[in-house]
């Protein structure tokens, strides 16, 4: 079953244990390790508090030494590398963006978007849904996230398009997704119209997988 995730001005009355319920009382993991095993725990639990797991991931402090052996950098594309698959529950990985890299306009097919810096910087833009077939799309927010910092999005909020600024340097985010999703959908900035994409990931665990996504396809390529 799948976790049901809600506000922490929401779990009023839902099973969210109490522990759980105040974002400021995280505790800072000492390493990805660490971060793991903790999101592992509230997970296990049916309600989820958001804001909890925000403050959570926000807290980690980046380490290279916790990331490097799942960093895999692909100079066409962006790069999706599993780090953690949560018993089901969540994805957890690594997105590594080359120099000026980013994805197309997408949604996260019903699922909640947790997506932290971990190198570098990203620009993140959000887009309301089209309100109508043929129409350009309309921008939201957008906001530049810095080192360590997180953001949160989920369908209800709306679209986004990620990208890495510089034309010089590289960087790289930790994302966790809830639940896991195979298929989202990419929108065309002119028209709003969707076309369904497959998600893959370029590695897991550190390892290249055979998955060939095709640029037609895959929400991972090139703006």
């Amino acid at each position: 079953m799948d976790n049901i995730l809600v506000h922490s001005d929401e779990h009023v009355g839902m099973r969210v244990p109490m522990k759980y319920r105040d974002e400021k009382a995280v505790v800072r993991p000492a390493n990805l390790v660490e971060l793991i095993a903790e999101v592992d725990k509230i997970f296990s639990e049916d309600t989820v508090n958001v804001d909890y797991v925000h403050a959570l991931m926000e807290s980690y402090k980046s380490n290279p030494a916790d990331w490097r052996a799942y960093a895999k950098f692909d100079p066409h594309r962006y790069t999706r590398n599993l780090v953690s698959e949560g018993n089901g529950k969540y994805n957890m990985m690594l997105l590594c963006w080359n120099e000026g890299q980013g994805s197309s306009i997408h949604d996260h097919a019903n699922s909640h978007c947790f997506m932290k810096v971990l190198q570098g910087s990203l620009i993140e833009t959000q887009y309301y849904w089209p309100a109508k077939k043929g129409q350009p799309m309309k921008r939201k927010q957008t906001t530049e996230l810095m080192l360590d910092q997180c953001a949160y999005i989920d369908d209800t909020i709306g679209l986004h398009r990620v990208e890495n600024p510089s034309h010089v340097d590289s960087a790289i985010t930790l994302h966790l997704y809830i639940p896991p999703y195979s298929e989202c959908h990419c929108f065309d900035e002119n028209t709003g119209k969707p076309r369904t994409a497959k998600v893959t990931f370029w590695s897991k665990y550190g390892q290249r997988t055979r998955e060939a996504p095709t640029e037609s396809a895959d929400p991972d390529s090139s703006k």
